[in-house]
């Protein structure tokens, strides 16, 4: 059988054409598939790794505070840095604010301490308005298209991760702390020499 149009049968070259054609898009078609299978399969890898672990490096962010300042974690090496990843929404993050705070009140004069808030999939409004509440003074700032939180792999809010001076994880919390003693007891053992 061959292959006919209105006008008669296809020349030799028309054929060819048609065929290329749909080989081309039977490429493409396979291509695009194993593009996305490729970023599912870096996704699954990415989630199957959990959060950043104690003693890899803390992966290096910027965040722009509430207040408008600018603050990256490579500039505060040195320094202890407590990262906190909280929303106005969590219930559980209102049980640690206030043990946090305190903690930064007790650390702050000397200045080898620095805590860091970083809010997480939350409205600007509903976060001033959680930082007034507890009266919250360290530095916090939106985490914007979840940046910071991807980077850490967080598994929710509230989870804390400690760095020390070299710029690594040195302790993690998943989940709120219930005491002030749980906090200072890490910082303390992070600052001793």
């Amino acid at each position: 059988m061959s292959d006919l149009t209105e006008n008669g049968p296809l020349q030799p070259t028309e054929v060819e054409s048609k065929k290329t054609g749909r080989r081309t898009g039977h490429l493409l078609a396979w291509g695009g598939l194993m593009i996305l299978l490729a970023i599912l399969a870096l996704g699954l890898d990415r989630s199957q790794k959990g959060p950043v672990s104690e003693g890899q490096r803390a992966p290096n962010f910027s965040l722009t505070t509430f207040d408008g300042e600018e603050i990256s974690l490579s500039s505060l090496r040195g320094k202890v840095v407590v990262l906190n990843f909280w929303a106005s929404w969590c219930k559980p993050c209102e049980q640690e604010a206030a043990d946090l705070e305190a903690a930064w009140r007790y650390y702050q004069p000397g200045g080898q301490v620095v805590f860091i808030g970083v809010d997480y999939i939350d409205t600007k409004p509903e976060a001033l308005a959680y930082l007034e509440k507890f009266d919250i003074t360290y530095p916090n700032g939106p985490d914007l298209r979840t940046q910071i939180s991807q980077a850490y792999r967080i598994t929710g809010v509230p989870e804390t991760y400690f760095i020390d001076q070299n710029g690594l994880v040195n302790n993690k919390k998943i989940g709120p702390f219930t005491r002030f003693e749980d906090i200072t007891r890490i910082i303390d053992a992070m600052l001793q020499p």
